[in-house]
C-alpha cells in the first residue's frame, strides 16, 4: 500500500511540473510572449482613446498569437498587462514602429527549428497571428504617415 501511495504522490508531481518542464525547455516562445505583450502594450492608446480598426485587429491576432503559445502549456505565468513601460511622451507613429519591432522579434523567436512535432502546428499558427498583426501595423503605420 505504500509503495501505491508513493507511486501516485510521484505521479501527481510530474504532471504538476510538465508544463514547467515545456517553458523551461521553449525559452524562445517565453521571449516571444513577453515581446507580444509588449507590442500590444504599444498599441494601446496612451489617453485610452478608441483604437483605429488596424489597430484592434492588430491587438486580436497578438491576443490570438498569445493564446496559441498558451495553449501548448508554454506560459510564464504574467498577466497580459505585464509589460515593460511604454514611454508615455513617445508619439503615435513611434509607438507603432516599435509595435512592429516588437512584433519582429517575437517572429524570430518562435520561427526557430522546432524539434518537437508536435508543436508545429502550434508554430504555424502563432507565426501566422504574429505576421496578419504586423500587416494591421503597417496598415495603421501607413494612416499616420
Amino acid at each position: 500500500m505504500f509503495k501505491l501511495v508513493r507511486f501516485i504522490c510521484a505521479l501527481g508531481f510530474v504532471a504538476l511540473a510538465i508544463p514547467a518542464i515545456g517553458a523551461q525547455q521553449h525559452p524562445a516562445y517565453l521571449h516571444a510572449l513577453s515581446d507580444l505583450r509588449d507590442a500590444r502594450a504599444h498599441l494601446q492608446r496612451p489617453n485610452h482613446g478608441a483604437l483605429q480598426q488596424q489597430e484592434q485587429d492588430a491587438v486580436a491576432e497578438i491576443d490570438k498569437a498569445i493564446q496559441e503559445i498558451k495553449a501548448a502549456s508554454i506560459d510564464d505565468g504574467k498577466n497580459i498587462d505585464d509589460h515593460v513601460a511604454v514611454d508615455e511622451h513617445l508619439e503615435w507613429g513611434g509607438r507603432l514602429r516599435r509595435a512592429n519591432e516588437l512584433l519582429g522579434k517575437a517572429f524570430s523567436d518562435i520561427d526557430k527549428e522546432e524539434d518537437n512535432p508536435e508543436t508545429h502546428g502550434l508554430k504555424r499558427r502563432a507565426l501566422e497571428h504574429i505576421n496578419a498583426a504586423r500587416g494591421h501595423v503597417r496598415e495603421a503605420m501607413a494612416l499616420v504617415h
